[in-house]
């Protein structure tokens, strides 16, 4: 019973073990988007949190950091971390002018991670 008892108690500890373990990003995300998660979390905590949405635009897989003020650009990023446009912020609020029907016709936006620091 005593043996019973241990090999419960080790399988326990061993599924705790695996569940308490940090995640990694997905690896769909690429690689250079990957990059810019670890460059934001080695930045100061922003309000409202850091963040990185994915999209479909115009036929591709878009990457979308809003800024963490009004007054800087929001950017938008190709699979391969090429700037495309900056689709809202600056003085203005309304970007760069370069993407103004970003958010009429991006599709499935989907947040890919947030900053979780307080």
């Amino acid at each position: 019973m005593k043996k019973y008892l241990l090999s419960v108690l080790a399988g326990f500890l061993i599924l705790a073990n695996i569940n308490c373990t940090k995640e990694k990003p997905d690896s769909g995300i690429p690689e250079c988007v990957q990059e810019k998660i670890k460059q934001l979390e080695n930045e100061g905590v922003r309000n409202p949190p850091a963040s990185i949405w994915q999209y479909d635009y115009k036929g591709q897989l878009v990457y979308f950091v809003p800024s963490f003020c009004c007054d800087f650009y929001s950017l938008l990023y190709d699979s391969n971390c090429n700037l495309i446009c900056a689709p809202d912020g600056g003085l203005t609020g309304k970007g760069d002018g370069k993407c103004k029907d970003f958010f009429t016709e991006s599709k499935n936006g989907k947040l890919i991670w947030q900053d979780s620091r307080k």
